[in-house]
């Protein structure tokens, strides 16, 4: 993974047909998915229950680029090593998941993968300062964690742009995971976003057997964000 901050879009398999899971990754990297958004929720951290390091290494050989795997579970460290194993590329844990979030990016660094830092929309980007040196992604969720579908919280643009400010030349992506649409998209660009994060936006419309809507829904998705990102 070379990083870049050209904008990424990240289809999220939480809106995919889970009986065709590999065919649903084929079709949206065939219609121009950068990375593909595995969101792992324990039922416990999120009030809602997903999918393990099982289904991430079924997946796996369907996927010819990044792998992009956010932890909505707590504990998570346990759990680390099986989720590389699966063949994550990015491993992201939230900040709010457990007491030791520096030694939960340590463990994922060990492992010789990309540590992600998510954050909620109630916390705020102080504590992310002392762990810059740690992450290769900080993720803002703007929406809460726990199901697709849901709407964009506004009040995170600003901290998308504090956070944009604090990163500086660091080369960590700033992601973004929560009601990404054609009219959202922008907004979190031109704050500084770079990899979107969409679901239910990349989807509608589509299905395996007709997923010419995916790569419709990605060009106009990532159109927007071109644009506004300048």
């Amino acid at each position: 993974m070379s990083f870049s901050r050209t904008i990424k879009i990240a289809p999220s398999i939480l809106s995919a047909d889970f009986a065709n899971f590999g065919a649903e990754c084929r079709a949206i990297e065939a219609q121009g998915a950068d990375w593909v958004h595995v969101d792992v929720m324990d039922g416990h951290f999120v009030p809602n229950i997903t999918f393990g390091p099982a289904t991430c290494a079924a997946i796996r050989p369907h996927i010819k680029g990044v792998m992009d795997v956010h932890l909505m579970i707590s504990p998570v460290d346990a759990y680390i090593d099986a989720f590389a194993a699966a063949g994550a590329d990015v491993i992201s844990a939230h900040l709010e998941a457990g007491p030791h979030i520096h030694r939960t990016l340590q463990a994922i660094r060990a492992t010789g993968k990309k540590a992600g830092l998510a954050i909620n929309p109630g916390t705020g980007i102080e504590a992310v300062s002392h762990l810059l040196d740690m992450v290769d992604l900080v993720c803002v969720m703007t929406v809460n964690p726990g199901f697709g579908g849901q709407k964009f919280i506004h009040s995170q643009i600003e901290k998308v742009r504090n956070l944009r400010a604090m990163i500086g030349d660091r080369p960590i992506h700033i992601e973004i995971d929560g009601g990404v649409t054609v009219e959202t998209a922008p907004l979190v660009a031109a704050a500084g976003a770079d990899v979107l994060v969409a679901g239910s936006a990349v989807f509608k419309g589509g299905s395996v057997e007709n997923p010419a809507p995916y790569g419709a829904n990605i060009a106009a998705i990532r159109a927007a964000a071109v644009k506004a990102q300048g």
